[in-house]
């Protein structure tokens, strides 16, 4: 009974740990470059964090990672991707006999190390990425849509639909999980359309920046405009929002109201000296009635006079009536 709970609690033992010390014995390369988040088998990567045979790398939705293995094969694994280092073989030199990836899905850049270039392959939905001594860039979609853009070298691109050799640089190929494929052609602007995504290619466009060798390629085939041309499409957008912040401006007007309210009476008050010019006209109506006074007294000397006319008309007929006696 002993010996069975024994074996029981090693098997639990193993279950837990068996597959991280599994990962930690057989590390075939390291993180250089990690950013935002990625994690593998054992969880978050930092940068010098061991990674191992049949190890599944992810990458968040703004992660980027670079790693070098042990033959000095670089591979940057872009935002939102995930891939798994299938096999790896050693040799007895600083090469390998066997290096494959898979690729499940998202963007990478790959350059060859020291090692014979029928050791590597990269194995995606819809075909097989064959490596000769090279530096390419490859974008897997969703839908399983591979397409990869040769750097320098040469590679071929080979799925249900034959294969396909890569051998100027900016050639590109696409190729759908069904087996259609295009014939090599350059990468261009209509090549992101095709593939439904203006940021399939980041390293080439410049939405993601690589640092030391994989990002030392010079070349970006003419796809680093699309990030520009990006940048600057909101701009116009911003223009038109720019008149809403001065809507506060308008009541900054209103208060002027009443400072002109106040300059009003102040305005007035020269007229307010009419008042002592309103005194002249009592004056006036007063000569009027001294004059009027004079022109009644005037009139009773009138009437004085008439009263004297009467008093010598009186005289005159009494004098008469007197004389004729």
């Amino acid at each position: 009974m002993s010996r069975f709970c024994g074996a029981v609690a090693a098997g639990v033992l193993f279950a837990l740990f068996g597959p991280m010390q599994a990962f930690s014995a057989e590390p075939v390369g390291q993180a250089t470059l990690i950013r935002t988040e990625v994690t593998g088998e054992t969880g978050p990567l930092v940068v010098r964090s061991p990674v191992h045979r049949d190890e599944r790398i992810r990458t968040s939705r703004s992660g980027l990672g670079q790693f070098i293995f042990k033959d000095g094969t670089k591979l940057a694994v872009g935002a939102g991707s995930t891939v798994v280092i299938d096999k790896f073989v050693y040799d007895d030199s600083a090469s390998v006999k066997r290096l494959s990836i898979k690729a499940a899905k998202g963007t990478f850049r790959w350059i060859s190390g020291n090692s014979a270039s029928s050791a590597y392959s990269i194995v995606t939905p819809a075909g097989t990425i064959g490596v000769r001594g090279t530096a390419f860039d490859f974008y897997v979609g969703p839908n399983g849509t591979t397409a990869i853009v040769l750097l320098n070298g040469a590679a071929s691109f080979c799925g249900p639909g034959g294969c396909r050799q890569l051998r100027q640089q900016c050639d590109c190929v696409i190729a759908t999980r069904g087996g259609r494929m295009t014939d090599p052609s350059q990468v261009d602007r209509r090549t992101l359309q095709t593939l439904s995504n203006p940021r399939a290619l980041p390293f080439l466009s410049g939405d993601q920046q690589l640092s030391g060798a994989l990002g030392g390629i010079r070349t970006s085939c003419g796809l680093a405009s699309l990030r520009q041309d990006r940048q600057d499409r909101p701009q116009p957008q911003q223009r038109q929002e720019r008149p809403a912040p001065q809507a506060p401006q308008a009541p900054q007007q209103a208060p002027q109201a009443p400072q002109q309210t106040p300059q009003q009476p102040q305005q007035q008050a020269p007229d307010t000296p009419d008042p002592p010019d309103k005194p002249d006209k009592p004056d006036h109506h007063h000569d009027r009635d001294h004059r009027g006074r004079d022109h009644h007294d005037r009139d009773h000397g009138g009437h004085g006079g008439d009263d004297n006319d009467h008093d010598r008309d009186g005289r005159r007929g009494r004098e008469g009536r007197s004389g004729n006696y």
